[in-house]
């Protein structure tokens, strides 16, 4: 798998979630101590990143204030400041906005091929988010700070690539459905843990690291399984599978029916390699249902499949329904000593993809 930076998301809010009110003048969420805390958070970052929303409603200068912190940059080899950098979709960028003109700073903006012209910034026409964070991680950046906003928190969470989480919590509320949330509607597939919590002053300070497993690949995998299941022929149960070697690179996939119309996902997959092939030893197993424990269209179960191949680990994301059988995959697989990660986040895509099933609803 291709490598990215350490990602760092960082926010202040209101008690109720929002990150400023509907009205014209700028929501002051921080005092002096948070301000010097994010300032330090900025110092150790290699590179920070707000969406072309933030810079122009907020017009951020994204540097590092404190001159004690930028001579430590200068004094461990590193430029004064961090890299800036902004996404845009559209193209609309003031050239006068401060993320261009404070500082001397190297300033990046990824963008859709030919929508920006007119900055003094580095153009990289990608809009694709692994990608950008590949270019960033080739540019030197293995610390990346994002600072928001919303839309690019909820982006970041739901693709599973947030390492750690800064959290300031304002002692007040909005109220205000008309302002900015922390982040919009989304399937969150990663979870946090509170490392530690401070107060600074009335603002309470919450730091989270992610839960290891599953991890950004094993998320990418996952919604490229579930994606699969759209090859599948009318009136099956849905279902896709990826089988990627220990390297996280993909080294078959499959679908219900793919190969034989009686084939499950998992069985189709496995079908595609040699029975003895050594990367099976070191493998996962992605699929959008629950391997089935048990069948009546070919003697072994894709639970069984999996356990003869020697597979040890299966990721997936929703529970098989008891629609013709109870499934008990999980739960065999992990007494057999394998490693079953279960992703319910992402469970209600591949739901709304068997709707034509007796019993199942989105």
């Amino acid at each position: 798998m291709t490598e990215r930076p350490h990602i760092l998301l960082s926010a202040a809010v209101s008690l109720d979630g929002y990150l400023d009110d509907a009205s014209d003048t700028r929501l002051v969420l921080s005092n002096e101590e948070d301000w010097a805390r994010v300032d330090g958070l900025r110092a150790a970052s290699d590179a920070i990143l707000v969406g072309a929303n933030t810079v122009r409603a907020d017009d951020p200068r994204l540097l590092v204030r404190s001159p004690e912190l930028v001579a430590e940059r200068v004094a461990a080899g590193r430029p004064e400041q961090p890299v800036k950098v902004t996404l845009t979709r559209s193209g609309s960028l003031d050239p006068a906005a401060r993320f261009f003109t404070a500082g001397d700073a190297e300033k990046l903006v990824y963008a859709p091929p030919g929508v920006v012209t007119g900055v003094k910034a580095t153009i990289v026409e990608t809009a694709d988010l692994r990608a950008i964070l590949a270019d960033l991680h080739r540019r030197g950046v293995r610390r990346l700070m994002v600072e928001g906003g919303g839309a690019i928190h909820t982006q970041f969470l739901t693709e599973g690539l947030v390492d750690e989480l800064h959290l300031a919590i304002a002692p007040f509320f909005v109220g205000d459905s008309r302002a900015p949330r922390f982040v919009g509607p989304g399937a969150f597939p990663r979870g946090l843990t509170l490392v530690e919590s401070t107060r600074l002053g009335d603002i309470a300070v919450l730091e989270y690291h992610a839960i290891p497993e599953p991890s950004d690949v094993d998320i990418l995998r996952l919604r490229e399984a579930i994606a699969l299941a759209e090859n599948c022929p009318p009136r099956t149960f849905r279902v896709g599978a990826v089988i990627t070697s220990a390297d996280g690179e993909v080294i078959s996939t499959g679908y219900s029916g793919d190969g034989d119309p009686a084939n499950h996902a998992e069985e189709a997959a496995l079908a595609k390699l040699e029975p003895g092939d050594p990367r099976l030893a070191e493998a996962t197993m992605y699929t959008s249902l629950e391997p089935c424990s048990s069948r009546t269209s070919h003697p072994r179960s894709c639970t069984r499949l999996i356990l003869d191949a020697g597979i040890p680990r299966v990721v997936f994301a929703w529970r098989e329904p008891s629609v013709f059988v109870d499934c008990v995959g999980a739960e065999t697989l992990e007494a057999a000593g394998r490693r079953v990660i279960e992703v319910p986040a992402l469970a209600a895509d591949v739901r709304r993809a068997n709707t034509h099933l007796p019993g199942v609803h989105p």
